[in-house]
């Protein structure tokens, strides 16, 4: 199932309220600023911090 573009477009982090960055490859929106990566299931955003796996240090410094 696919995310919808738009609702990506409206997503913010829930922990620091920055943008997030979308990997298609994972089915993760990004968040470098607090570290975490909240997965897309079945098309859904689970945008809960409890959720989201803490990304490495080499993908927070990732561009």
């Amino acid at each position: 199932m696919q995310t919808d573009p738009k609702l990506l477009e409206i997503l913010v982090c829930p922990v620091t309220k920055g943008t997030l960055r979308y990997d298609r490859e994972k089915a993760e929106l990004i968040s470098r600023q607090a570290g975490l990566a909240y997965p897309i299931r079945a098309g859904v955003p689970i945008m809960l911090e409890g959720e989201a796996r803490k990304l490495t240090d080499a993908e927070r410094d990732a561009t």
